[in-house]
């Protein structure tokens, strides 16, 4: 009878062990996670000092803001995912019955201090996630949005039919590439997709891809890993059609018509003014797009002064050929003038002789 009673308070010790490790609370107890523990906010989490922390991240553009041609920049939205493994929080799910995963503080654990090389924004557009993911193999998962205000060399020689590549470089700022080794979670292709899928406004850009390159940066004795993505940007040209070229193309066609104007008229050097303070108008347009420090002239810049300096020589001619004119017209005025005072006199004479 007393063995039968000693089972029985087994039993129940037993079930109740494993409700009270059916809470997170009980999971968080067994992590060592109920307290702040400095040990596993400032210390790589790997068993072995000259071990490597593999950071994994993907970065999904879902937005392109704006492109700034004049301070070279590009803002975008981005979701930033980082994965990496801490070793010392992990546990067997069958025994906290079944749970597998864990939300917990950042501030609770260490993170990698990963940057953006290239980030121009100020440190209120970023919204990062207070909390993580914590798995039961110990991988920890974050996510991070961001408005990312980026430097970008634009090449505009061929603006606005031009495509950018511009780069978004990931890397750490106090780990060397034998403490941590960056790299993608997942491939070029599939981010390009999910970024096609979530993207919310494009303006006059269109993402056309996004390459993933994982290298070694070595300055002197340091080598640091980096992950950069470039992204191809295909700008929409229909706007800059419509607004500076075909309004060029017919201005030009207006001032080669013009040379039909008679001369007599007097309104074919009015006209032909009007055409080049037209251009002049679109030249500061230009003016407020185009960068004052691009080394190449641009496409439609060398467009626009070849449009300018035809109309400006056609104003030209005609002002000549209105000179010239009136001054032979004079001349032969002078010239009538004379030959009649002549006619007069010749016929005063002949009536005195006569």
């Amino acid at each position: 009878m007393a063995a039968l009673w000693m089972l029985v308070f087994l039993s129940f010790g037993i079930s109740g062990s494993q409700l009270s490790n059916c809470s997170y609370y009980g999971l968080l107890k067994h992590l060592n996670l109920t307290t702040s523990s400095q040990v596993l906010q400032i210390m790589r989490p790997v068993h072995s000092w000259n071990q490597t922390s593999k950071v994994s991240l993907d970065m999904v553009m879902y937005g392109i803001m704006d492109v700034d041609e004049k301070f070279q920049t590009v803002t975008s939205q981005v979701w930033i995912e980082t994965r990496w493994k801490n070793e010392f929080l992990t546990w067997n799910p069958p025994d906290f019955c079944g749970i597998d995963k864990l939300t917990i503080p950042k501030s609770l654990v260490w993170v990698p201090d990963v940057s953006i090389d290239e980030d121009a924004s100020d440190t209120g557009s970023i919204r990062s996630d207070p909390l993580l993911i914590l798995m039961s193999s110990g991988e920890m998962v974050t996510t991070t949005r961001q408005r990312l205000t980026s430097t970008c060399q634009l090449n505009l020689s061929l603006f606005p039919f031009d495509v950018q590549r511009c780069n978004i470089t990931f890397s750490s700022t106090s780990y060397d590439a034998s403490s941590l080794k960056l790299g993608p979670a997942k491939s070029s292709s599939v981010i390009t997709s999910l970024s096609d899928q979530f993207m919310i406004t494009q303006g006059e850009w269109k993402l056309q891809n996004m390459d993933l390159y994982q290298y070694d940066h070595v300055n002197g004795n340091i080598s640091v890993s980096k992950l950069r993505y470039t992204v191809l940007l295909d700008r929409k040209p229909m706007l800059y059609v419509i607004n500076l070229i075909l309004p060029l193309l017919y201005l030009l066609i207006l001032d080669l018509a013009s040379f039909f104007i008679p001369a007599s008229s007097g309104e074919k050097l009015g006209f032909k003014v009007t055409i080049l303070l037209s251009i002049s108008v679109l030249l500061l347009i230009l003016n407020d797009i185009l960068p004052s420090t691009e080394d190449k002239l641009p496409m439609i810049a060398s467009y626009c002064v070849s449009v300018f300096t035809v109309v400006w020589l056609s104003l030209l001619e005609t002002m000549l050929v209105g000179f010239f004119t009136e001054l032979s017209g004079r001349r032969s005025s002078d010239l009538s003038g004379r030959a009649s005072r002549r006619v007069h006199f010749s016929l005063f004479f002949s009536m005195i002789r006569a």
